[in-house]
């Protein structure tokens, strides 16, 4: 089906510098300089964050460095996750016209139903997709992933548990008990396995899982392949980008603690997610009207930067008039939700709201 497909490998790296490389290979692919990639690559020890997490509440940040395990923020959605080598990540950069689908949830299952395969066929496991974006392994979770859109690019990533004992995942993270009450378990570690684990304690070759992936993407998509080096385009470019913007504390603190300062807010917790809204509010009586509007949570939407401009749309909104103001911002925004629905959004909003004149 067209082209072959790039493989690359950037190894073990910085997780600041692996996100930046992430929007580097965007930023190129979607200006036609970067060819048509699977990307696999591997972290330095991290906690790594949801593109719009609030960091302070879901990682433990004293422990992260007080144990030498870097801050990170990615560039899509979804929830904190540890990595270290002992995980492998995957990640397509295609044109959408390579193999096109309706809306990004029908990326999702695909891609996770091709992965799953080269993963079952070559590790003997029963690896199954599970909605809205994991891989399961008899309901225990082997692999998260997620994506986003940038106009005809599709980015879409994942992550193999290999080989981490997932008490030490669990470490450096905050998980709510609510998550753990609704699936009935003991402690967050419960809900992972890794391919280890399930190869009798033996640990699988880092070349044996890229070859079941790439495997999988083949059978179901019809790419072939070829291996070849990032460009020299690419890493100055993913260098300027961790210098300028995501190495830095302040791209991975930009959404701290919602909970700091005078915000009010509410969390919506949905099949498909978690959103909490923060607001502040001025004026009186009918004529309030929202100040500042924070919306962070573990979901996904395309283009990621929609997330900002509904916030954006809604400052100076009359309270009265949010549930009309969100459904014409989605009604005319070019969004795709993968997870939460506009109408649990307003929900949230309306709620935080109504908090406020509590």
């Amino acid at each position: 089906m067209g082209k072959p497909v790039r493989v690359i490998d950037t190894g073990v790296r910085d997780g600041r510098r692996q996100i930046a490389f992430d929007q580097a290979i965007v930023d190129l692919h979607r200006d036609g300089k970067s060819p048509d990639t699977v990307r696999f690559l591997r972290f330095e020890p991290c906690a790594l964050v949801g593109r719009h997490q609030a960091i302070g509440r879901e990682v433990k940040i004293d422990y992260c460095r007080k144990n030498g395990i870097g801050l990170v923020r990615r560039i899509t959605g979804g929830g904190a996750i540890y990595l270290d080598p002992g995980q492998v990540g995957w990640e397509l950069i295609v044109s959408r016209r390579r193999f096109p689908l309706p809306t990004l949830q029908d990326y999702a299952k695909e891609i996770c139903a091709a992965v799953a395969e080269g993963l079952s066929t070559a590790f003997s496991i029963d690896a199954r997709f599970r909605p809205r974006n994991d891989i399961e392994v008899d309901g225990k979770k082997l692999c998260g992933t997620g994506g986003f859109f940038d106009g005809d690019t599709l980015f879409y990533q994942g992550t193999v548990l290999l080989d981490a004992p997932p008490e030490r995942i669990m470490a450096c993270l905050n998980v709510p008990d609510d998550k753990l009450r609704k699936r009935q378990l003991a402690a967050a570690a419960d809900r992972l396995t890794t391919l280890t684990a399930l190869s009798a304690g033996k640990t699988p070759d880092i070349r044996t899982v890229h070859a079941a992936i790439l495997s999988g993407l083949k059978n179901r998509f019809g790419l072939d392949f070829f291996e070849t080096s990032p460009s020299a385009e690419e890493e100055a470019v993913a260098e300027k980008l961790h210098t300028e913007e995501i190495g830095t504390d302040e791209f991975v603190f930009s959404i701290d603690d919602p909970h700091a300062g005078d915000c009010s807010g509410a969390t919506l917790v949905a099949p498909g997610g978690t959103v909490t809204a923060m607001v502040r509010t001025e004026g009186l009586n009918h004529a309030r009207r929202i100040r500042e509007i924070l919306l962070t949570g573990d979901f996904f939407v395309t283009p990621p930067r929609i997330v900002l401009d509904l916030e954006a749309a809604l400052r100076g909104t009359e309270v009265n008039a949010l549930s009309s103001e969100v459904d014409r911002f989605f009604a005319s925004a070019k969004a795709e939700l993968l997870s939460l629905t506009p109408a649990e959004f307003k929900a949230v909003i309306n709620a935080a709201v109504r908090v406020t004149n509590a």
